[in-house]
């Protein structure tokens, strides 16, 4: 049987929240956190494979958010992927820089976010084997 994935996802908007749950709640294990501290805390006690990572919350961004799992020991290996609506270059640098691999920007199109996790899960899967 094929290992079911955990994502965990990082956003303060309920809509976002709501499309994801729609989108990936059937193939994947979906987790939820509406604060930057929240999630730090759900990642290192949940080990997700993934976490899908919005850019602008109250509180602390995204941006911070990512650098701080990166230099946790627990959480370091977790790839980030930046879901956003912000669609400037200086802002994907921001999020590759901060330890992302990848950065989505909102509104999504399904096929392609789907296939892009496909793809993120199939190596990771690789250097699990």
């Amino acid at each position: 049987m094929r290992h079911r994935h955990t994502i965990l996802v990082i956003d303060d908007s309920a809509v976002t929240i709501a499309l994801f749950q729609a989108m990936l709640g059937e193939e994947y294990e979906l987790l939820y956190a509406s604060r930057g501290e929240q999630g730090i805390e759900m990642a290192m006690r949940m080990r997700p494979d993934l976490i899908l990572l919005d850019v602008m919350m109250p509180g602390m961004d995204g941006y911070e958010v990512c650098r701080r799992l990166k230099r946790n020991r627990e959480t370091m290996v977790i790839p980030v992927i930046f879901i956003t609506f912000l669609e400037h270059e200086e802002d994907e640098e921001m999020g590759i820089e901060a330890g992302a691999i990848d950065f989505m920007t909102k509104p999504f199109h399904e096929a392609i976010m789907k296939a892009k996790l496909r793809n993120h899960f199939a190596l990771l899967d690789l250097l699990r084997a």
